[in-house]
């Protein structure tokens, strides 16, 4: 069936990659992005957008007047909106609380007006800071590891799973994402929207434009290609810190199976990412990133953490798997040697971005 989608921050690294996957897959699909070029390297999709025949729209979800409801005639949103950084909820939050709040409220007025489906990108920085930090982990030489035994529900050696406590800060970043969650609930009960809500991982690729508050694998594999020094911050500066990585081409694989059965996941919330399989700890990218590059750099040791550290954050996604069947196939070493090959076949035009 031909399907009129539109996608929020659709120049964005995910939005980028869904618009372009989804258009590859169903090209009879029209699909539209609508993005601020905020984010510095976004600007680099509009040409690839049109060579797979995909609208533009120079937008920002922060005004309703760039989501009249006049201007669209679509049957599905994907909101891959937001201000992802947790950095800038300390430094400078009123972009970030104006986007992902005051945005989430316009794109609901949109999908309630034109009775669009709904699939919302949210995070699992919803899962408050502390709690996360009172997990009990063991440390191995490279990495932290969730121990067996554990006090708190929605923790297992699988990772964490949606009934994992959410009482707790959780950064003002994760808490917008939360606070969107709510409002994407009260619109399916007082209008009849229908939404699917991913608390998605750490996700990779090529074409993201990784920076130190978001997009670490690309940050790290960058910094190796072209030989520039590197920070472990906290946790006494060892580098074993440790999250799961999910390449967004697996995103994709789920994101088109949710497509095709909407009406039964309408209202799930399912936690997304790559798991305890795919998780790495700096360290151990580090080792990936030498191989991989061929080049060692200086990482220097920084004992404190940062606001919003955790030590490690693994995702269970076992009841995305069970609902939909569909499981991560991409490896993090596959999906780091996919980040260097898009570095060097693109290396003159994304090295004043990336390096």
């Amino acid at each position: 069936m031909t399907q009129n989608i539109l996608i929020l921050g659709g120049a964005g690294f995910i939005g980028s990659s869904l618009a372009i996957g989804l258009k590859q897959r169903h090209p009879d699909w029209k699909i539209a992005c609508l993005d601020n070029l905020r984010r510095r390297g976004s600007e680099l999709n509009l040409s690839r957008f049109k060579a797979c025949d995909i609208q533009f729209i120079h937008g920002d979800i922060r005004f309703p007047s760039d989501l009249d409801s006049s201007i669209f005639d679509v049957e599905k949103i994907i909101d891959c909106s937001a201000e992802p950084s947790i950095l800038a909820g300390f430094t400078s939050p009123q972009y970030m609380l104006h986007t992902n709040l005051l945005g989430t409220i316009n794109i609901l007025e949109l999908a309630r007006e034109i009775k669009a489906d709904l699939l919302f990108l949210s995070t699992s920085r919803v899962y408050p800071i502390e709690a996360l930090k009172s997990i009990h982990l063991t440390e191995s030489d490279t990495r932290f590891n969730i121990a067996k035994h554990q006090e708190k529900t929605g923790v297992s050696e699988l990772g964490i799973a949606e009934t994992f406590p959410l009482r707790g800060a959780r950064s003002l970043y994760g808490t917008t994402k939360l606070a969107s969650e709510l409002l994407i609930e009260e619109y399916r009960q007082a209008y009849g929207i229908r939404a699917i809500i991913n608390r998605c991982g750490v996700v990779a690729g090529s074409w993201q434009m990784g920076k130190v508050d978001q997009g670490v694998f690309t940050l790290w594999v960058a910094a190796h290609y072209f030989q520039k020094s590197l920070s472990y911050i906290g946790y006494g500066g060892t580098g074993k810190q440790v999250r799961d990585v999910l390449n967004v081409r697996d995103l994709l694989e789920l994101i088109d199976v949710q497509f095709a059965r909407f009406s039964e996941l309408d209202g799930e919330i399912l936690n997304v990412g790559g798991g305890v399989k795919n998780s790495l700890s700096l360290w151990e990218t580090t080792q990936l990133c030498q191989a991989i590059t061929g080049n060692t750099i200086p990482i220097h040791p920084v004992p404190e953490e940062r606001p919003g550290d955790v030590p490690l954050f693994i995702t269970d996604s076992s009841r995305a798997i069970a609902q939909t069947g569909w499981k991560p196939k991409l490896n993090p070493r596959e999906t780091l040697e996919e980040i260097y090959q898009w570095i060097s076949e693109n290396e003159k035009m994304v090295r004043a971005i990336l390096a």
